[in-house]
């Protein structure tokens, strides 16, 4: 285990933004977090360079999470033009153990420490101990399974949000024609992440016989408004996302809770009671009652990411 007077550099890398922090144990050392927009950088080892001489950090341990599939020391970003390899980055750097998770794993390990006022509960359910599972909707979509392990928490990586979208009469089946026009395939980022949004806001556009176009801030702003467009968008959102969660649910069994995260999960945790989320996660015929069990939160810490990699470097 990880002395925990030293500090360790702790990194979150989405598709837009980096976010980077020091940390002794599993606690995030004040006025340390900076974040980077992607976009000013050529890399990640531009980004950590900048913020090390910022900061004259001693570290020598770094979790970084990732938004895409990590293999070993190499990942590669789903959304953003970034490889990265560890051992050049450490080599970069001069940090001597860097560690990539990804990013829905980092989500995983910090949520068995995130206390209650970080959490937006949107049903009790019954929980039990048991497994949990992370749910991430922002620039891009992923899960991640949490089981306990004596002391450590194992959290398999996935790729999960490109599994097929679930389909529930005509408007679905025609939502799923019009993406595999576009898309060539209907899966659950291409309607669930941020740019997601703005394809169902498109859709159903088109629906109306119109070529009106908004990007998701717009899109959430117009259903404050009340513009009926925008909220016929969005309740079809809140009832694919419930669908989701519920078929997820029923493969992991998370019985200590599923907890959504994410920018747009964030964005969205007002509307979802009122836009019927409770009744599409429990309508799952005869195991409505079995899927009621599980609650359900938002995560409403937007650093939870680099919490869970100082939680993994402490546990390793």
């Amino acid at each position: 285990m990880a002395e925990n007077d030293s500090p360790v550099l702790v990194a979150d890398v989405g598709g837009t933004n980096t976010r980077v922090a020091l940390a002794r144990g599993r606690v995030l050392i004040a006025g340390s977090t900076e974040r980077f927009r992607n976009a000013d950088h050529a890399g990640l080892g531009d980004v950590l360079r900048s913020y090390l001489q910022r900061h004259k950090s001693p570290a020598q341990r770094a979790a970084i999470a990732l938004a895409g599939p990590v293999r070993g020391a190499q990942a590669e970003m789903t959304n953003l033009n970034w490889q990265i390899d560890a051992p050049h980055l450490a080599q970069e750097t001069g940090i001597g153990q860097i560690v990539l998770l990804n990013d829905l794993q980092a989500q995983g390990h910090a949520v068995p420490f995130l206390p209650e006022s970080h959490l937006r509960r949107l049903r009790a359910g019954v929980p039990e101990d048991g497994a949990k599972l992370v749910i991430g909707l922002g620039t891009g979509v992923n899960i991640a399974p949490v089981y306990s392990a004596g002391a450590r928490h194992i959290v398999p990586a996935s790729e999960a949000g490109h599994i097929h979208l679930p389909l529930k009469g005509p408007l679905d089946y025609r939502l799923a024609d019009w993406l595999v026009a576009r898309r060539g395939f209907a899966s659950v980022e291409d309607v669930l992440a941020g740019a997601g949004l703005e394809r169902l806001y498109a859709f159903h556009a088109a629906e109306a016989r119109s070529s009106k176009a908004l990007d998701a801030a717009a899109i959430m702003a117009a259903m404050e408004a009340g513009d009926a467009l925008a909220q016929a968008v969005g309740r079809h959102y809140v009832r694919l996302l419930a669908q989701v969660t519920a078929d997820l649910a029923l493969i992991t069994l998370p019985k200590g809770g599923i907890f959504l995260i994410g920018g747009v999960s964030r964005a969205f945790a007002p509307w979802l009671e009122r836009f019927g989320f409770e009744a599409g996660f429990t309508d799952m015929g005869r195991f409505s009652d079995h899927v009621a069990r599980f609650p359900v939160a938002v995560v409403e810490d937007d650093f939870a990411a680099l919490a869970g990699c100082a939680a993994y470097l402490n546990a390793n």
